[in-house]
């Protein structure tokens, strides 16, 4: 066989190693070529100087939209002890409320959210409750819980689909002064490092150059 076919055939082979080479190091090399930023982080335990109270306003991330929420744990109402502070989506005036986060956070398209947090039933009767997570036009869904459930980890993570401003709320449902408990919100975004799609290309290129360069060797 002539050996420039049978050299034209290693080099298609050649070039397909490449590209599944650098696929490979793209997957690989994804999750940590990226910048995490925590957007918000807060488990309300040093809130009110750690003492629980009902009808608490004073949140250092939050602001209560609408509506009111309790303050709770700590020993004070504390119906899951061992958790710290948390709050009653449901405060005492009859009227559920809104947590809304004070920042308005802003994503770009392309960006990794990552949205996490525990909720847990009412703890005082045998009634459901509901929350609506919502984070802008990016993600709202209801989560209901039984009255006897205890803290729950909640875990949600997306890509971003259009650059957009957008503040994270949890919106209680009723108005009986009994709720869902809320604890441990954390908010992340993760972005791609550019420097990750540069090498890649410089990765691939290099590696055709010296094909070339063996095939004119060889032609030669």
């Amino acid at each position: 066989m002539n050996k420039s076919i049978v050299f034209k055939s290693l080099n298609k082979i050649g070039i397909a190693l490449t590209a599944l080479t650098a696929i490979g190091f793209a997957t690989t090399n994804s999750a940590s070529a990226a910048t995490v930023t925590t957007l918000l982080q807060d488990d309300f335990n040093s809130e009110n100087n750690g003492v629980g109270t009902l009808n608490y306003y004073d949140f250092s991330y939050w602001k209560v939209a609408s509506g009111s929420v309790d303050l709770i744990g700590n020993g004070f109402f504390d119906f899951l002890p061992g958790n710290g502070l948390y709050v009653d989506m449901d405060g005492t005036t009859d009227k559920a409320g809104t947590l809304q986060s004070k920042t308005p956070f802003n994503f770009q398209a392309g960006d990794t959210v990552n949205l996490s947090f525990q909720l847990a039933g009412n703890q005082r009767y045998d009634t459901s409750d509901s929350v609506i997570v919502s984070l802008g036009d990016l993600f709202s869904e209801t989560f209901l819980l039984p009255g006897s459930q205890g803290f729950t980890n909640f875990t949600r993570s997306f890509t971003v689909a259009n650059a957009t401003n957008a503040t994270l709320d949890f919106k209680g449902i009723g108005g009986d002064d009994v709720g869902l408990l809320l604890d441990n919100v954390t908010l992340t975004k993760s972005v791609p490092e550019p420097g990750l799609i540069m090498g890649l290309l410089a990765f691939g290129a290099t590696s055709l150059r010296k094909r070339k360069q063996q095939q004119s060797a060889i032609n030669a």
